[in-house]
């Protein structure tokens, strides 16, 4: 396992669900990750689990001091990007009548101000024929009642994969951006504002919705995320894989 031999990930939301099981992935292929998350004790905790090649920066991706401090760590310790995972996300309950320009300013500052300058300024420290995954959703072409401001967000963050596929083919930078369907992580229990029996019931209802008749696990969404990663997608840029058992498929 050595897809990524020598290479050094940056992966946002690093420290738990499918970001804690990407680091894990990338340093058993062999990369140095640093990951970065808001909560130091989760951080250090995922340092824990991953075991080695890891380094924490505590930051949220929607304060642009926090990524330019996590880029200084990145060029200090390493010098250079080659993979970067923009997987940082936010998505919380809200139907059209009851939502407030607070849900919508959190939605939009995480999920497509916070992705987007993630992205510009690790280029600096991109070494060219890099790659960047960015983590969309399934709700980018779904109708999801109560999360139209989260489906809307993840639509901006497909299109970012088509235009700075366009931007940065010279410098050989190939981008993708990877739609999970519903996948089986403490995210629905703990960021969407529903009750633990409210969060039961939807996964049910998710898993009914999805062909293969479950909810995916995070160690399933790392293993795409690995493949856009390494060079075995060595000719594929622009594209949204979508990783959800058929859900939007079908």
């Amino acid at each position: 396992m050595t897809r990524l031999n020598g290479k050094t990930a940056v992966i946002t939301g690093g420290s738990s669900g499918i970001g804690l099981a990407t680091a894990k992935r990338f340093v058993e292929e062999g990369a140095a990750v640093v990951i970065t998350g808001r909560r130091e004790r989760e951080l250090n905790e995922a340092a824990v689990l991953i075991g080695r090649n890891v380094t924490t920066v505590v930051g949220d991706v929607a304060r642009l001091e926090d990524l330019d401090r996590l880029y200084a760590i990145v060029k200090e310790k390493h010098g250079h990007i080659d993979v970067l995972f923009a997987n940082a996300g936010a998505g919380t309950i809200a139907p059209l009548a009851a939502a407030t320009e607070a849900h919508f300013d959190q939605t939009f500052d995480v999920n497509v101000k916070g992705l987007f300058f993630t992205v510009q300024k690790a280029l600096p420290l991109f070494r060219d024929g890099g790659s960047i995954i960015l983590t969309s959703s399934v709700s980018n072409v779904l109708g999801v009642p109560g999360f139209s401001a989260y489906a809307a967000s993840k639509a901006a963050v497909r299109n970012f994969a088509r235009a700075w596929t366009l931007e940065l083919k010279d410098r050989k930078i190939r981008v993708n951006s990877m739609s999970p369907g519903p996948i089986d992580t403490p995210a629905l229990e703990t960021t969407t504002g529903l009750t633990p029996e409210q969060a039961a019931q939807a996964a049910e209802q998710f898993a009914s919705q999805i062909p293969m008749g479950r909810r995916g696990k995070p160690e399933e969404i790392a293993d795409a995320v690995t493949f856009l990663a390494s060079d075995e997608s060595s000719f594929i840029t622009g594209v949204d894989l979508a990783v959800d058992g058929g859900m939007a498929q079908v």
